[in-house]
């Protein structure tokens, strides 16, 4: 592992506002888990059900890390490209997009966490088999929140604004999703939720595996590379 890499890694939770943006976000999935626990029918008090929601919500926040880190990688550019007769260069992504697994790995396990210790302490009846596929959930859970983060680096390369960024990771894979209402078949394959739905739901096959590596390639691998080639364009313009 490079020096370039371990810096990314950690500055992905190494600031104090990275560290209260975790727990703030921490803290919202677990007021989501006690609310959905106390108002849920003991039918829906499930370790698969309280995930869906609550990893749902968590992985809203998840991009934001990877706009960040890929920012952080931009203006480290900047800052040696403006030093006296230093061009500006390229400079390396990769580090940023695989840093970015950090926090979405934190993400994911504290709410795997959040949801079994709300399910196991519930003070009211839950359902009779609460914990039915919690394995494949639980594993699931960490591919939404990678996915999630790869989405934020993507799009943090593709966009300058960090502002702008963020509201794109919630905007597009939603409203790409409200488009194909009509072909509810096509979700899954195309877009981050249509494949978050069925992996928290622990009830995975080998075609919804399949389609959530369609996600994968679409919305983690095709949106970083295509990122990343902006990223260099746009250094090449400054450059010149």
């Amino acid at each position: 592992m490079d020096e370039t890499t371990r810096a990314a890694l950690r500055r992905s939770l190494g600031t104090r506002a990275r560290r209260w943006l975790l727990a703030g976000t921490v803290l919202a999935g677990l007021l989501a888990a006690v609310a959905l626990v106390a108002a849920a029918a003991p039918a829906d008090r499930t370790f698969a059900a309280l995930s869906e929601t609550v990893q749902s919500l968590m992985s809203v926040v998840t991009p934001l890390f990877g706009i960040l880190l890929v920012h952080d990688l931009r203006g480290a550019r900047a800052g040696l490209g403006s030093r006296p007769g230093s061009p500006v260069r390229p400079g390396p992504v990769l580090p940023g997009v695989l840093a970015v697994g950090l926090p979405a790995v934190v993400i994911a396990v504290a709410g795997v966490l959040i949801c079994a210790a709300t399910l196991a302490l519930a003070p009211a009846d839950v359902a009779d088999e609460p914990w039915r596929h919690a394995g494949t959930v639980a594993v699931g859970s960490v591919l939404v929140q990678i996915v999630a983060g790869l989405v934020g680096t993507g799009l943090g390369l593709l966009l300058r604004s960090t502002v702008v960024a963020f509201l794109a990771t919630i905007v597009l894979p939603l409203g790409l999703f409200a488009l194909l209402s009509g072909v509810e078949a096509a979700q899954p394959w195309l877009t981050p939720f249509g494949s978050v739905r069925n992996l928290l739901s622990g009830d995975m096959s080998l075609l919804r595996w399949a389609q959530w590596l369609c996600v994968l390639l679409l919305w983690g691998v095709g949106l970083n590379v295509a990122g990343t080639a902006a990223s260099k364009r746009r250094s090449g313009t400054a450059g010149s």
